[in-house]
């Protein structure tokens, strides 16, 4: 008998009332795993109602009581590593290794750092502004926020939502992706044992259940890691009663390469940077833009590199990326790859691997025009464009000439343009020489429609309080 999921509300597992399921599909050999609820509407209200009530508790805990909770948290990742791996694999169909290494390991990580950031909040130091008063900062949690979160890492994007929100003093009700929830309610499992009941809370459900959740007006500050459709209906239901809003969305990101760069040690950068989790990674390498007088050179060197990356089963030690998350995003990608425009060129890859579990091999294109959907839109799959150009203002222009600004990347030995490229490229992120590391320590976040608002870092932090002026009369 398949698994019905249930929700976690106020410290403990309920089923929900609704009559509606969605299966959840292993990607690996689509088998269906779990039956999620559909939650209604009351029950995202009664997960709302259960973190207000903790908050006026949670948000007046000193931040030492506040990093002992996050510590003990990531202890119980790590020791409990193996059930995650094995809980978001069913149904994600990504590499355990990779999901253990950089989800899981990661996250305990990046919650650690989380836990020492929040006895570390910053503000203008105190002192007398005017003659006769004293005025100070005081950073206060927000109080109640919602999260949503999306399916290409579903352990990571739930820790990227929860640790700061958490470090600052605030509850959550957080709602992960239909198509992977487990690895999620695992993680709420692991903090019911730390936290106070109704300080963190999980509702299964659809796109009906996060408007329920994101339009809550309890709710202080709504966060969604998601597409830009998906990031603008909640800054629209945000905006209705002028509630905060933290988007972090798609991105199309380029890789420049210059005639001077290494080539072998780009092409190798960029193709895992591209096939890395399949693409599905909003900063993955979508875009490579190549000096004329290297081009061919590194077509041959990239498409090279990408038949050395291949994808496979969970278990597959020999697999670079696994399979992609579901059936309608596989059938997205197939149909963008069968609607290429005639003037595009498919040096390798260009279709499916095997007839069971969504695998596509990996694919590299030239020949592709600025204006061609494959280079504007975002297609989530192990996909890289490439094209020329001939001096730095036409690369500033080809790599800037898209919606997105999320992430970037500069291929050169040459300090000047590489500092010049720094500046120009509109992107929340450009790495020099690399493409695709994260540290918990600096932030993520982009322009454009790529969204607003910065995971990781302080400033992730700072986006989950909110700032109040003090000022006290010496009379």
């Amino acid at each position: 008998m398949t698994t019905r999921l249930k929700n976690y509300i106020d410290g403990q597992f309920v089923d929900s009332a609704s009559t509606r399921t969605i299966d959840v599909v292993n990607p690996a050999d689509e088998t269906v795993v779990a039956l999620s609820p559909v939650s209604t509407a009351e029950e995202v209200a009664g997960a709302v109602a259960a973190a207000v009530r903790a908050a006026d508790t949670w948000g007046r805990t000193t931040p030492g009581v506040r990093q002992k909770a996050l510590l003990d948290l990531a202890d119980a990742i790590e020791a409990r590593a193996d059930d995650l791996v094995a809980a978001q694999v069913r149904n994600t169909g990504q590499l355990a290794a990779m999901v253990k290494a950089e989800e899981i390991l990661v996250g305990a990580d990046q919650i650690r750092f989380f836990a020492g950031a929040a006895r570390l909040l910053e503000g203008r130091a105190g002192g007398e502004y005017m003659e006769g008063f004293t005025s100070y900062v005081r950073r206060e949690p927000i109080g109640t926020v919602g999260q949503v979160t999306p399916w290409n890492y579903p352990f990571m994007m739930a820790v990227w939502k929860i640790a700061p929100a958490l470090a600052a003093g605030n509850t959550l009700v957080l709602k992960p992706s239909d198509t992977t929830p487990e690895s999620t309610l695992l993680l709420a499992e692991l903090a019911g044992d730390v936290l106070p009941a109704g300080v963190f809370n999980v509702v299964l459900g659809d796109a009906t259940t996060g408007a329920a959740l994101v339009e809550n007006p309890a709710l202080g500050l709504v966060a969604i890691t998601g597409s830009v459709r998906a990031g603008i209906a909640v800054a629209q239901a945000a905006a209705a009663d002028v509630r905060r809003a933290h988007l972090e969305l798609g991105g199309k990101a380029p890789a420049v390469v210059f005639g001077d760069a290494d080539l072998a040690k780009a092409a190798e950068g960029i193709a895992q940077a591209a096939f890395f989790n399949g693409g599905q990674d909003c900063t993955a390498a979508t875009r490579a833009l190549v000096h004329d007088s290297v081009y061919d050179e590194f077509v041959a060197a990239l498409t090279a590199q990408a038949n050395t990356l291949r994808p496979g089963a969970p278990d597959d030690e020999d697999a670079f990326y696994g399979a992609l998350n579901n059936v309608h995003h596989f059938t997205a990608v197939m149909t963008r790859l069968e609607s290429l425009p005639a003037h595009a060129t498919v040096e390798t890859g260009g279709h499916r691997i095997g007839d069971r579990g969504f695998y596509v091999a990996p694919t590299v294109i030239t020949g592709v025009r600025q204006d061609d959907p494959i280079v504007q839109e975002e297609t989530f799959g192990p996909i890289i464009t490439v094209q020329r150009f001939t001096t730095e203002d036409e690369a500033v222009a080809l790599a800037n000439g898209v919606n997105y600004g999320l992430a970037s990347s500069v291929w050169t030995t040459d300090h000047g343009t590489a500092t010049r490229m720094s500046a120009a490229i509109d992107a929340g992120c450009v790495w020099i020489n690399c493409h695709i590391p994260l540290v918990a320590e600096m932030p993520h976040g982009g322009f454009k429609n790529s969204g607003y608002g910065k995971d990781l870092s302080v400033y992730g932090l700072e986006d989950y309080t909110r700032i109040k002026h003090v000022m006290s009369a010496h009379d």
